[in-house]
């Protein structure tokens, strides 16, 4: 393998820089973004033992990465229960989604500071036989360790900005090695595939997003049918997964709507639930779900927990999905209000699922809104005209529909990767 000066550098930032982790990750847990309890799973230092058997090990991002893991765990023990899996996250949002979603056999932790030595203690400790990376999670020291470990690679659903790829491109012996790291890849869109195909030498397949097979999030049927005796023949609305910056624009929405529909009601659903206080102050004191308070006549409702979008997008007939009003956003997922029967609205920066909203404008089954009036008209138009409503809806739907087949094909390439049964335990021994 060809020596990269870029990776060389890479390696000497993170020992050098590393050794300030330690400050970083407390200043991180006083904001409330790391769990104080678990610092130690940030240095590789593990308190849970390695399950018996043959492991396979996922790693994902934040909370959308993390559902499609839990999709391909549901589908890889559906498929062999002698199976066990652990499961690597980065946030704090993404590690409460994996302790309420996550079956048996499956073991959360936080992601090992890309820094040599946090590494060689994770892969001691685990021995994973197989590491699943979901989409951009690229962290070189963790990958190439992995690999000089006898791991076997797979990175599914990779989804690269352009500027991400152009920077794979300008350091391109580091980023053809960390592409030839990878046992198996498989791609998200054409952009992503055209770029991997030619950082490896060889072809890698364009399965489509794995994201568009995702089963809809579950509605609770108690809490759905609460929440609608709550709002009774109120005009509701939904803005999913807002980020700072964003939940102004939508309440000057909000209140254009409310001059001609006074009664109308916004359900503001923020993507990090912690934010529920301060939008709840910026909402005139509105009413928290985290709170349990009740809805009553407040025009907006702040739906700060986890784990119930499901019963948010069953209440609301049409749905902005947020992360996409500022310039530097780059959106969200819109498949789960395509499953569930919102019309989705959304901003215009969606450079992240850019293949998805592509294809979701061209076909009618979302809208693309700029501003605060342009948000108020599309709503205040898909609650006037059902049948348009309708329409949009059955064309997200239709296209929601597709994800199935590259699913399949990702379930079966990864588990090609597993070692024989007979040596389950045995393939790795420890650093």
């Amino acid at each position: 393998m060809s020596f990269s000066p870029a990776l060389a550098s890479y390696r000497a930032a993170t020992t050098t820089f590393g050794a300030f982790a330690g400050l970083w990750l407390d200043a991180r847990v006083r904001a409330g973004k790391e769990d104080g309890a678990r610092l130690g799973e940030r240095f590789g230092r593990y308190t849970m033992p390695r399950p018996a058997g043959r492991l396979i090990w996922l790693h994902a991002a934040s909370v959308g990465e993390s559902n499609v893991a839990l999709a391909l765990i549901d589908a890889m023990a559906a498929r062999d229960g002698a199976l066990s899996f652990l499961i690597s996250t980065g946030t704090r949002t993404s590690a409460d989604l994996v302790a309420k979603r996550a079956p048996a056999r499956v073991t959360h932790i936080y992601a090992p500071l890309d820094r040599g030595d946090c590494v060689r203690r994770f892969l001691a400790h685990w021995r994973p036989d197989i590491g699943v990376f979901v989409e951009s999670e690229i962290w070189p020291n963790l990958i190439l360790a992995a690999k000089r470990a006898g791991v076997r690679l797979a990175l599914v659903n990779a989804r690269m900005s352009p500027k991400t790829l152009a920077r794979w491109r300008r350091w391109r012996k580091a980023g053809r090695r960390l592409a030839l790291a990878f046992d198996w890849i498989s791609a998200a869109d054409a952009r992503t595939g055209e770029a991997l195909s030619a950082l490896r030498g060889a072809h890698v397949a364009v399965l489509g997003n794995l994201k568009l097979s995702a089963p809809a999030p579950k509605a609770d049927v108690r809490a759905t049918e609460a929440l609608n005796a709550e709002i009774g023949a109120r005009r509701v609305w939904l803005a999913a997964s807002t980020h700072e910056g964003e939940d102004e624009i939508v309440l000057a929405a909000h209140a254009a709507l409310r001059a001609t529909h006074p009664d109308a009601l916004l359900i503001l659903a923020p993507r990090h639930p912690e934010r529920g206080a301060a939008i709840s102050a910026l909402a005139q004191d509105a009413p928290r779900r985290a709170l349990f308070q009740p809805i009553g006549q407040a025009p907006v409702y702040v739906a700060d927990t986890l784990g119930e979008m499901g019963v948010f997008y069953a209440l609301a007939p049409v749905a902005l999905i947020a992360g996409s009003l500022l310039a530097h956003l780059k959106g969200h997922n819109p498949i789960e209000p395509a499953k569930l029967g919102a019309a989705i609205l959304s901003g215009p920066y969606v450079e992240s699922f850019e293949d998805v909203f592509a294809a979701l404008f061209a076909s009618g089954g979302a809208q693309s809104v700029r501003d605060a009036p342009a948000i108020a008209a599309a709503v205040s138009a898909l609650w006037r005209d059902e049948p348009q409503r309708q329409a949009q809806i059955a064309a997200a739907r239709a296209h929601a529909a597709q994800g199935g087949e590259a699913f399949d094909a990702t379930v079966a390439q990864v588990l090609r990767l597993a070692p024989a049964a007979a040596h389950a335990g045995d393939a790795h021994a420890p650093a």
